[in-house]
């Protein structure tokens, strides 16, 4: 029997908690170190895994072979950056970073190093948006994007509704069209405060070469939605974000897989944190585009 890969993860929030679930499904891994300052985490994680309450302990680590990084997206990039230090393969949550300086510098040192960094942009990995990409591949070109998504909350004080649920959709729209937009713009169209956070209706209209225009409408205010049309010359594709029938099939499980199946493969490809930039910068224009308008 081939010995488990073993990961760390840092954060044990509610995504980082779907992370513990995940890896203790999958029989060739092993969760193997936790960094968390919550008590009940000690509850959550398989026998023999040892809890931290400081990163550190984590990333200095020489029993694991890859950290997982779901910490507060404020955290993302010292965290990142020492695991490239120490030579750790790297899937952060996304967004990468909440600014471009921090992620330039996750991206200069996964080149230098090299190690491999991954951004978890997860309906990249839902088989129905891979099956899209599949479909625009062999019908293409893309002629126009409209996307719609939202729910009501979660409600972050600490992460401000563009950069939590923006990410989603441009790294649809930059990964189905090779490149970053070379027009944005962004508008609010209603806020308001709730649970101690700014809920939010915003509207992103974002233009790549070739006059292809991306619309992405998201809001924390109205009920749970989410929508990918992608128009071509001679049909129109649609992504709903559904859950996949099959469990294996669920997108952080393939996430997970595709990370453990790179690190096994000794690969420091630099695509997935290449495109995990460009969505920090796509959506820091955006930022800057609403602040005109505040």
């Amino acid at each position: 029997m081939a010995t488990p890969l073993r990961l760390g993860l840092v954060g044990a929030g509610p995504w980082g908690r779907n992370y513990i679930r995940t890896i203790a499904g999958l029989a060739d891994l092993k969760l193997a170190r936790v960094a968390s300052g919550n008590p009940q985490t000690r509850a959550l994680v398989p026998r023999g895994c040892a809890v931290s309450a400081d990163w550190h302990e984590v990333v200095s680590a020489t029993d694991i072979d890859g950290i997982i990084v779901a910490a507060p997206p404020s955290a993302h990039a010292e965290i990142t950056l020492a695991a490239i230090d120490a030579g750790l393969p790297v899937l952060v949550e996304k967004p990468l970073t909440l600014g471009v300086a921090s992620a330039e510098r996750i991206l200069a040192a996964a080149a230098a190093r090299p190690v491999l960094v991954m951004v978890d942009h997860v309906h990249l990995f839902h088989p129905d948006y891979q099956a899209l990409k599949r479909a625009v591949a062999a019908h293409g070109p893309v002629r126009a994007i409209h996307a719609r998504a939202g729910d009501r909350g979660p409600y972050r004080p600490d992460v401000p509704m563009l950069w939590d649920w923006g990410p989603h959709d441009v790294a649809m729209c930059i990964d189905l069209l090779g490149a970053q937009p070379e027009e944005v713009d962004a508008v609010c169209l209603e806020r308001q405060p709730i649970a101690g956070a700014m809920a939010e209706c915003l509207c992103m209209s974002l233009r790549f070469a070739g006059g292809v225009a991306a619309e992405i409408r998201l809001s924390t205010l109205h009920e749970r939605h989410r929508s990918f049309v992608v128009h071509l010359d001679s049909q129109i594709l649609r992504y709903d974000g559904s859950p996949p029938a099959a469990p294996g099939d669920l997108p952080l499980t393939r996430a997970v897989l595709d990370f453990a199946a790179a690190i096994a493969g000794g690969s420091a490809s630099l695509a997935s944190v290449e495109l995990g930039a460009a969505v920090v910068r796509t959506l820091a224009r955006c930022e800057a585009r609403l602040a005109t308008k505040r």
